[in-house]
């Protein structure tokens, strides 16, 4: 998008967001939305027997392109609205369309079924982009289903689990928003052509007191522009709770991708998995050995903002007090597309990290192998029962065995010799034989890998059927 050096560009469509995101929400387009609203009004008013000579459609169908965003400002700047300026630079371009241009329409009417449009379009592209995440997630999960890797709870160390279980749950959240996606698609209507409250006075008067062919002329309307239905009932504009839920399933996508990125962050600072670093990256301007996750920290940044604008869309539902307010206008005009744009932004960097990244299993191994002895302590109660020994004296002894071991480590030991100190305790009947194999990392992940499996196969199989070819995803600009 043009901008002037002195004026202030939006950092979302300059750096973030796909074009073909950013062309959604453009001036340009919008002018184009609203003629094919007009055009599409009058071609259906006509059919259905309002008086509105085929000349005067032919001339806006014509004049459709020719779109002047500067003239339709300086009769903003005179009209004080936003419809009537493009309402009269449309005539000045079609003047024998003028006299039914809008004919018995409300800007409502345009604006807010431009708006159901660009939702529609909007969710598509990011359903696309769910779809991409999801296949590079998938990916990855079978590769590593089966290496062992040191589990957390709290931030603390746990039973091990395998790398490809843990990028199921990145995936499994995502799944759960490609379903929030996919329903508001599913119940996405068109506002149609309603009045200026919503009671379709001025279009029972166009077609002379019929009310069918009301209801004919919004069937057909919104089966033009590619929905199902209208709303059932509509004040003077479509329920905002429809933006509302929009964007809470946008702001879902933003905490799915800020959980996987914030992950990824975190192991990359033990070095146990890194995002993608190109040979020329510079990971810092002062510390050139660096390689920050500087994407999955743009990733968490622009999520935060996505999940904010959720509780935006929800205070202006609640404000549209009896048929509508007009302070919902400015306010859409800038949450609705930020939360396009970064949701768009968002799932093209997730797909970008997740698609390439490095997995360092000796590290991954030592990390887990220097935890492992603490692990399986249980195991060591167990067996060490079986051979003779008192629970609770073995308990005891292992117990000061570990806080030994562990204070060991604090103060800088290389290596957990808490394996060691078990097999000197003579009142311990546990051996090396023993030790070794209660240690074995593939034998304490659970049922992790056929988990793994099992999600690939009843879960992601069945969607990969259902998704569409894969977009060519944009290159990460900075």
């Amino acid at each position: 998008m043009a901008h002037h050096e002195t004026g202030y560009s939006h950092p979302l469509i300059e750096r973030y967001a796909s074009a073909e995101m950013a062309d959604i929400f453009s001036p340009r387009a919008q002018a184009l939305m609203w003629r094919d609203l007009w055009i599409g009004l009058a071609e259906e008013a006509r059919s259905h027997g309002a008086d509105i000579p085929a000349s005067a459609i032919e001339a806006m169908r014509s004049a459709r392109e020719t779109v002047d965003l500067k003239r339709v400002a300086v009769l903003e700047a005179e009209l004080r609205h936003d419809v009537m300026a493009h309402v009269r630079h449309f005539a000045e371009v079609a003047p024998e369309a003028g006299p039914y241009i809008h004919l018995g329409a409300t800007s409502c009417y345009v604006t807010d079924n431009a708006g159901l449009l660009q939702l529609q379009a909007g969710l598509r592209l990011i359903l696309s982009r769910v779809d991409a995440a999801l296949r590079v997630l998938g990916r990855f999960a079978e590769r590593w289903a089966d290496l062992p890797t040191l589990g957390y709870t709290h931030w603390q160390p746990a039973q091990p689990t395998t790398v490809g279980k843990r990028a199921t749950l990145w995936a499994q959240d995502f799944v759960f928003d490609r379903r929030d996606v996919q329903s508001n698609l599913q119940d996405l209507r068109f506002r149609g052509a309603r009045g200026t409250t919503g009671t379709e006075a001025s279009f029972v008067a166009l077609f002379g007191g019929d009310s069918g062919r009301v209801d004919d002329l919004n069937r057909t309307l919104a089966e033009r522009f590619g929905f199902s239905a209208v709303y059932p009932v509509v004040g003077q504009t479509y329920p905002r709770k429809v933006d509302h839920r929009a964007l809470s399933c946008l702001a879902g996508i933003g905490a799915s991708a800020a959980r996987f990125a914030g992950d990824i962050r975190i192991l990359q600072s033990f070095g146990e998995i890194e995002e993608p670093f190109e040979s020329s990256q510079v990971g810092s301007s002062a510390m050139p050995y660096k390689r920050n996750p500087m994407r999955s920290e743009r990733v968490c940044a622009l999520s935060r903002h996505l999940c904010t604008l959720e509780l935006d869309a929800a205070w202006t539902a609640s404000v549209q007090g009896l048929e509508r307010t007009l302070d919902d206008s400015a306010n859409r005009r800038i949450a609705i597309p930020d939360a396009f744009m970064a949701a768009d932004a968002v799932l093209q960097l997730v797909h970008n990290v997740a698609d390439g990244l490095v997995v360092h299993e000796p590290v991954i191994n030592a990390r887990l192998e220097k935890s492992l002895p603490f692990l399986v302590v249980e195991q060591m109660l167990i067996v060490g029962v079986g051979k003779g020994g008192d629970r609770q004296d073995l308990h005891e002894r292992i117990r000061r065995h570990a806080m030994d071991a562990r204070q060991n480590l604090d103060e800088g030991a290389e290596t957990n010799d808490f394996f060691s100190r078990v097999e000197s305790d003579p009142a311990i009947p546990l051996d090396v034989a023993d030790l070794v194999a209660l240690a074995q990392p593939h034998d304490l992940v659970g049922r992790a890998p056929e988990q793994v499996r099992a999600f690939m196969s009843e879960v992601l199989s069945p969607l990969r059927e259902a998704m569409g070819n894969d977009r060519p995803m944009v290159d990460v600009r900075v």
